[in-house]
């Protein structure tokens, strides 16, 4: 995992670890402050309060075993034997208890859609490696926003609106989906035959998002100055436009413009925050005033693929929103869609190489063609064009991670292979965002007909 035996900051391991022993030790209203009880240097937390409440009751799990684990100062880079087993049951559970029954549901039950899709999703390589290897909980927000989206296709809009709001309160990544919900719901409010059952879905949604949100804040809704620090945490403006190399399109700008020497961090935020919303408006005005199920999936994907290659402050491992959902959901549609997993994990190649991670990463992926070309087989055969296509594209991916792994960068360049990786990923995503676009102004105005498992 990220970070095994690197003192003084270990890695995302031992942030998870520390937000445990943070949450168990301290009063809820100061998780979020600095003081000479946590650093917000070392490890701060730095995501919504349902991360926090999740890691308080993990260590609580952990105090009740072993309290030297959670100890408060005290169990810094903590790397027990026992201690990893423990941490690597509650990534388990949370797939366990959350990400499994919601793909489950929404791919297999709602969408009825055929068992090799679960599989996929279920098997999806980049986030293994990222919760198991890099060490996070993504199956928690994922999983909640999957279940979510499996709410709105039965057409119980409060109880989605409630469950997304979850998923924004763990993770603040989960923004990547909020405008297509958002026009998706009211847009299904406007399409209301009249004005009274208009307002009425209106103001319960309203009503229950901003139920939910209060229960998640309320320890610090009492002191602006305790909700201002919160925000502060979750926004940093101050950790820059894009961390490391990671395959966007102001990482591969940077290339030629170097923006970061250019412009200060208020700028750039601005500037990237507007041709976020500019791009992502393409696709979401359109299901706003078109409001379908259909239209809904295709927003996510773009959205959420516009999001990760123009908003600020992106990480490589943020691709896995868009991604996750190209994976589970366009299937319906399109079955080529499925092969742009691999094109998220390959991005995330260079990170995976850091964390030690290439063996499992090599498995994976060959694990994932297999399933790739069987969900191929189930449901159409791929033309000539594509499949050459989808050679040359893996092709250029293998060569490019084998000439990481092999050749040495220049002295001059030390950063090569990993900017060829974020510009060649980059590219790809480029092109599948705008197909993806042009496919949903394809889309008819009527819902879709199910499709029945197989």
């Amino acid at each position: 995992y990220t970070g095994a035996g690197k003192p003084p900051m270990y890695g995302d391991y031992e942030a998870q670890r520390h937000w445990m022993e943070v949450t168990t030790n301290l009063p809820v209203r100061e998780w979020y402050q600095n003081s000479t009880q946590n650093d917000l240097l070392y490890w701060g937390l730095d995501y919504p309060p349902l991360t926090a409440y999740h890691s308080w009751a993990c260590g609580k799990i952990a105090s009740y075993i072993n309290g030297d684990w959670v100890s408060l100062n005290q169990s810094r880079g903590l790397e027990s034997y026992e201690h990893k087993l423990f941490m690597r049951y509650t990534v388990l559970a949370a797939d366990l208890l959350v990400f499994f029954p919601a793909c489950m549901y929404t791919i297999l039950f709602v969408l009825l859609l055929q068992a090799i899709v679960s599989t996929l999703t279920l098997l999806s390589p980049g986030l293994i490696l990222i919760d198991h290897g890099h060490f996070q909980y993504n199956c928690v927000s994922l999983g909640l926003a999957l279940l979510a989206i499996g709410l709105v296709e039965k057409e119980r809009l409060l109880w989605a609106a409630v469950v997304f709001s979850l998923s924004l309160n763990y993770k603040q990544m989960s923004l990547y989906y909020a405008i297509p919900f958002f026009c998706f719901l009211f847009g299904t409010c406007l399409k209301r035959p009249s004005w009274a059952s208009k307002l009425k879905l209106f103001l319960g949604l309203t009503g229950v998002v901003c139920a939910t949100f209060a229960v998640c804040w309320a320890p610090y809704l009492h002191s602006p100055g305790l909700w201002l620090q919160v925000l502060r945490r979750l926004f940093p403006l101050d950790r820059g436009l894009f961390e490391d190399k990671v395959a966007n399109l102001w990482c591969t700008l940077s290339l030629v413009v170097k923006l970061k020497s250019l412009y200060s961090a208020a700028t750039l935020a601005a500037v990237s925050g507007l041709v976020t919303l500019l791009s992502a408006s393409i696709s979401a005005v359109d299901l706003l005033l078109r409001p379908t199920p259909e239209r809904f999936h295709h927003c996510l994907i773009n959205c959420s693929l516009v999001f990760f290659l123009c908003s600020y402050q992106v990480h490589e491992k943020t691709i896995l929103l868009p991604m996750l959902y190209a994976c589970s959901l366009s299937m319906r549609l399109y079955p080529k869609h499925m092969t742009c997993e691999l094109s998220v994990i390959y991005s995330m190649f260079p990170l995976l190489c850091k964390d030690g991670l290439v063996t499992p990463y090599v498995a994976l992926v060959v694990l994932n063609i297999v399933f790739v070309f069987k969900a191929y087989l189930e449901t159409s055969q791929p033309s000539r064009l594509v499949t050459v296509l989808f050679a040359l594209s893996m092709g250029g991916c293998t060569f490019l991670n084998a000439a990481h792994l092999l050749l040495p960068p220049p002295r001059r360049y030390p950063d090569v292979h990993s900017l060829l990786n974020a510009v060649y990923s980059c590219g790809h995503f480029v092109v599948f965002v705008s197909y993806t676009h042009y496919l949903q102004y394809q889309l008819p105005t009527t819902k879709y007909t199910k499709i029945k498992k197989k």
